[in-house]
């Protein structure tokens, strides 16, 4: 009965050491597959971040025209303005320097 006891024993042993085997490996495959995932989500996002990005790009370029002829014109009207700004300064000149220069030479004091 001992033989046949100590067989049975060393039988369940075995199983238990093939049941842990398999319970290893299957975790090793859990972990492997875990890291498969991850590592396609990564490449998922990664393509989907870039082409959320040319769709930014794409739409940024075409929109932007605008902005620049906008910019273009505006920076057409101020060269317009400051020209003729200078122009006025110019044509006043003498007449301006006249004064001021008739105003600190001619001073008539007053009492207070």
């Amino acid at each position: 009965m001992s033989a046949q006891n100590s067989t049975g024993i060393q039988t369940l042993l075995d199983a238990e050491r093939e049941a842990s085997k398999i319970v290893q490996k299957a975790r090793e495959y859990r972990t492997k597959r875990v890291r498969e995932a991850r590592d396609e989500a990564k490449k998922e996002i990664e393509a989907y971040r870039a082409e959320k990005e040319a769709e930014f790009k794409k739409f940024e370029a075409e929109h932007s025209q605008g902005n620049k002829q906008a910019e273009a014109e505006a920076d057409k009207e101020a060269e317009a303005k400051i020209a003729e700004i200078k122009s006025a300064g110019k044509k006043n000149q003498d007449k301006v320097v006249k004064d001021l220069l008739t105003a600190v030479f001619d001073v008539k004091p007053t009492p207070p």
